[in-house]
């Protein structure tokens, strides 16, 4: 409505009161300039009312609505009407037409009604009454009436609009919130109660759905014990929600049959009304419902809606994030729990049980551990027990293999380098020390790092900084260094072969590893360690040793260590025909070749070399039981006498094993 058109009705043949046209059109010129200014629309007639009613000599006016029940909204006026023509109002309402009536108290008052139009709040009549009314009066109200629906209606929706861009805004403000929680049940209590402050309402729930159970999982459920609850997906308002995959609005909860009243029975609560929203990840996938419960104030309108559906795209995804990093914990948990058994330090032998204190002590501090001994002793078990026991537990364990890598490769397997830094750097690429930013460095078989890669290593150490091959950043590092070789380290520094700074550096702590041999009471718990899971991989009932068979293991000499057993142990269940393991079952292992501690000299005739042989593998077997003569005697299969006897027949001496 313009100016220039409430001129064109002051000009029409309608009004008889043609000398007070241009009285309302600066009425209706000010009604439009206002408009534009902020306000809502009761602040907005609160302004005009009183100019509306000063221009028509009204002595009351008001804007009413029906929402369906009638409601004034604003009014204007020293003396009211007490009885509202409330048919007659009804009556240009349903027809969208102004009109004029008498009324009946006070009797020398009418009336003039005039629809304003859809609002925030129902349908509205500008009504204005007094004594000066009367048809002629109808036209007049009309032109201001239309002048006043078009501003209103402006108002109303700039209000609107300024009410989506607040709950935008609030919708942005409450999904960044979103990205700082770590756990679901925390996440889902938290989109609960930021979506009841945004919507106004009493509450809300999201429904997880356990698609392989025919189930939704309410959370948090308020009012029920352990807050939460488990319902069929097929039922209620929710139930058609997942399987529709619509939203769905309930303005009166226990007329309309969709609604479930036995969550209500359940928790003691009631719902009036309530909207639901289907929950769909970023991948399309419906992962479960959005539901808020009980508006504060009237029903859920189609701005709730659509705040809701905004906000549920924001908390799926957060759910979705949530979830799969819970999922990755766990993964890494059980992975870390799963490695920490497989690093177990077996044995009850002296050395082993000495070697445990150890760890212990070592595992919780972040000094560098040198561990030496002969292949196949375990040093890199060692090497994991010490991290996986230590507060670096749950970052990386990564092992490096320095024999494996020539000097040219050291420099960028150790600290990466950059795209193009050599022929063969497509991209960039992240260094050990990187990947192990946090944990643990395990550097295997240092003894045969090349010189020059020593001089780059021990520059890392000491300035705890790397540099990318072709990079000039310098990044600095947080890890732990462990190392291990089976060479003779000390000898390697005098011949010049090993830098004798790095070795200082690294050998702050030096933990020297037994070989098999010289702990053989650990041989048989070792072997049945190994045997248990081995024969679960071959899917077999787990095998037994025979007395046979633990006598074979224990005069073997080992001299692969732990690996061999390991090894050998793995074979056997794979390849083992019967129930229990006997001694012939080792034999494709155990050759008489490697049983022998050394060759007997060719300059000596058979006599004298099986004289040598006898007395070695009698002296190999007391050793091995730790001077027991008994048990000596049962493991060579001999009665303890004839032990004795044999060793007299070949010079031996009970005392040189006391």
């Amino acid at each position: 409505m313009s100016s220039v058109e409430l001129m064109k009705w002051a000009e029409s043949p309608w009004f008889s009161r043609q000398d007070d046209g241009p009285g309302f059109i600066r009425l209706g010129d000010r009604l439009l300039q206002s408009a534009s200014e902020p306000s809502d629309s009761s602040e907005y007639l609160e302004k005009f009312l009183p100019e509306i009613a000063a221009e028509f000599s009204a002595r009351w006016a008001a804007v009413i609505c029906r929402t369906p029940e009638w409601k004034t909204s604003v009014q204007f006026g020293r003396h009211s009407i007490r009885d509202l023509p409330y048919r007659f109002l009804e009556d240009c309402l349903d027809r969208e037409a102004a009109g004029h009536t008498a009324c009946d108290d006070p009797s020398n008052w009418s009336v003039v009604a005039v629809p304003l139009g859809p609002g925030n709040q129902g349908q509205r009549l500008l009504v204005l009454a007094g004594t000066a009314f009367s048809e002629s009066s109808v036209p007049w109200a009309v032109g201001v009436g239309r002048a006043l629906t078009h501003c209103l209606s402006i108002i109303d929706k700039t209000a609107d609009d300024a009410r989506r861009i607040d709950r935008l805004r609030s919708t942005l403000d409450i999904a960044s919130s979103f990205a700082n929680m770590r756990e679901t049940e925390p996440l889902l209590e938290l989109i609960a109660n930021e979506a009841t402050r945004l919507l106004e309402c009493d509450r809300a729930s999201i429904f997880i759905w356990d698609k392989d159970r025919s189930e939704v999982v309410a959370c948090p459920a308020l009012g029920v014990e352990g807050n939460t609850l488990r319902l069929p997906d097929n039922k209620g308002v929710v139930g058609e929600v997942i399987h529709s995959s619509k939203s769905a609005r309930v303005d009166n909860c226990y007329e309309d049959a969709r609604f479930n009243k036995d969550v209500d029975e359940l928790s003691g609560y009631t719902s009036r009304n309530l909207l639901c929203f289907p929950l769909v990840d970023g991948e399309g996938e419906l992962i479960g419902a959005f539901e808020v419960i009980n508006k504060n104030e009237g029903p859920f309108t189609e701005d709730d809606e659509e705040s809701l559906t905004q906000l549920g795209v924001q908390a799926a995804i957060a759910i979705l994030n949530t979830r799969e990093r819970e999922q990755l914990i766990r993964s890494r948990e059980q992975l870390a729990e799963h490695v920490t058994q497989g690093v177990q330090i077996i044995g009850e032998s002296p050395a082993i049980v000495a070697l445990r204190g150890t760890i212990q002590r070592l595992a919780e501090t972040d000094l560098p551990v040198l561990i030496l001994g002969e292949s196949g002793t375990g040093k890199e078990v060692v090497a994991q027990s010490l991290h996986f026991r230590g507060s670096r537990a749950a970052n990386p364990f990564i092992a490096v293999n320095c024999a494996a890598l020539s000097e040219t490769l050291l420099e960028s397997e150790l600290f990466g380098h950059e795209k193009g830094s050599f022929t063969d750097a497509h991209e960039t690429r992240a260094g050990k020390f990187e990947l192990a930013e946090g944990g643990t460095l395990f550097l295997d078989e240092i003894g045969d790092m090349s010189v020059g890669g020593q001089a780059k290593l021990l520059r890392v150490l000491e300035q705890k900084v790397i540099t990318r091959v072709g990079g000039s950043q310098t990044i600095p590092i947080d890890v732990r260094i462990l190392a291990a070789t089976n060479a003779n380290l000390v000898q390697s520094v005098q011949e010049k072969k090993f830098r004798e700074d790095l070795y200082f550096r690294l050998s702050v702590v030096t933990q020297q590893l037994a070989p098999l041999r010289e702990r053989p009471e650990d041989i048989l718990p070792l072997a049945e360690h190994f045997l248990r899971p081995f024969c679960v991989q071959a899917r077999r009932p787990a095998l037994k040793l025979s007395a046979e068979a633990r006598r074979r293991l224990q005069a073997h000499s080992w001299p692969g260590n732990v690996r061999e057993l390991r090894n050998l142990m793995e074979r056997v269940a794979f390849l083992t025909a019967g129930e229990k393991v006997e001694a012939d079952d080792l034999a494709f292992i155990l050759s008489p070749e490697r049983e022998a501690g050394g060759e007997p000299s060719l300059d000596i005739g058979l006599g004298e070399a099986t004289k040598q042989f006898q007395q070695e593998y009698i002296r190999r077997c007391i050793k091995r039981v730790k001077g027991n003569m008994s048990e000596a005697a049962r493991l060579m299969g001999l009665h303890r006498s004839n032990l004795y006897r044999k060793m007299r027949q070949l010079d031996m001496q009970e005392g040189e094993f006391e």
